[in-house]
């Protein structure tokens, strides 16, 4: 995959992402070099985080003061860091949130390498006890905050493959905004444009006061269908999700739950983050205010934005609709 393709130079442009490393990484790994190749209209700070964390939240929040940053992306330790930077818009990504114990049960005392370059040309340090107890004392303030309306302006993600942490229970006991995704504990280029961006994309549309054309597609015949595959319905439904806010639309009765929750589970699955809090369960469609219904099959009447039928001409497959929607811009 060529990263730079799926650049959007509209996402955040202009705009300052503040990136905040794990543990024996740097503000020169990979993740950053990623995020700045997709985000070519956004500034994206990574500073080095000092060994030892004490030091460590102080700086995150006097740059904090001095850069204003739009949106916060952490990850493992800096995930940890990143859940008490109170008061902005952030990403918390696998976050450490015991990291002394996650060090010990992995054998991680004694000299450590680091595993990007830093800025200072350090390449090694020590993992003491005396470090581990000052670790212990950081990650004991988290969920400390007490900001108006800070919740709601935070994301969880954690990867259901990650073997080294797992935040998930205890993250969502504070915050409602907690998502598995399809990864592993550190991020990939392809786990940040399916999961890290969709999510920037919502930051970045709330803070501008934007509010996309909505489009609801049926899960039945649409997006579940035996004629289309599901790598080709995942990329179109991300990509789609650029310039509409989408909504997934299963016409299963009130009282079928199970059903549902088999819904929800093949919506994240295979659609992933995109889909997250965006299917509705209705069989009373024309009830809905939306602007586009791409539907199989379905009685439209009453309904009163644009109905499209997918499988008849001209969208007779997903690359019709993305040659319909593009051509449209938004509109």
């Amino acid at each position: 995959m060529e990263l730079y393709e799926h650049a959007q130079p509209d996402l955040l442009q202009g705009k300052t992402l503040l990136y905040v490393h794990g543990f024996a990484s740097s503000g020169a790994s990979g993740t950053v070099r990623a995020l700045r190749t997709l985000l070519p209209g956004a500034r994206v700070l990574a500073p080095d985080i000092p060994v030892d964390l004490s030091g460590a939240l102080p700086m995150l929040r006097a740059l904090c003061e001095a850069e204003k940053p739009d949106v916060i992306v952490g990850t493992s330790m800096g995930g940890m860091l990143t859940e008490q930077l109170y008061g902005y818009d952030r990403i918390v990504v696998n976050p450490a949130l015991h990291l002394s114990d996650t060090i010990l049960k992995n054998n991680g005392l004694g000299r450590q390498e680091f595993h990007n370059p830093r800025a200072d040309g350090e390449t090694a340090f020590m993992v003491t006890k005396g470090l581990l107890e000052g670790f212990r004392a950081v990650t004991d303030r988290c969920f400390s905050g007490d900001v108006e309306g800070d919740a709601a302006r935070v994301f969880g993600l954690f990867g259901i493959h990650d073997t080294l942490v797992d935040g998930y229970d205890e993250f969502a006991e504070h915050y409602p905004q907690a998502i598995r995704f399809d990864g592993e504990h550190s991020l990939n280029e392809h786990t940040i444009l399916t999961s890290v961006l969709p999510l920037l994309r919502r930051i970045d549309n709330r803070q501008r006061g934007v509010s996309p054309r909505v489009v609801l597609v049926d899960l039945e015949g649409v997006l579940r269908s035996r004629s289309v595959d599901r790598g080709e319905v995942a990329k179109a439904f991300r990509r789609l999700g650029c310039l509409y806010d989408l909504y997934i639309m299963t016409g299963r009765r009130h009282a079928d739950t199970a059903g549902f929750a088999e819904d929800v589970a093949w919506c994240d699955e295979v659609l992933g983050v995109p889909a997250w809090d965006r299917i509705i369960q209705t069989p009373r469609p024309e009830l809905l205010a939306a602007d586009y219904w791409l539907t199989c099959g379905r009685d439209a009447e009453g309904f009163l934005g644009t109905v499209l039928r997918f499988g008849e001409e001209p969208l007779r497959s997903w690359s019709d609709v993305m040659t319909y929607f593009s051509r449209l811009g938004g509109q």
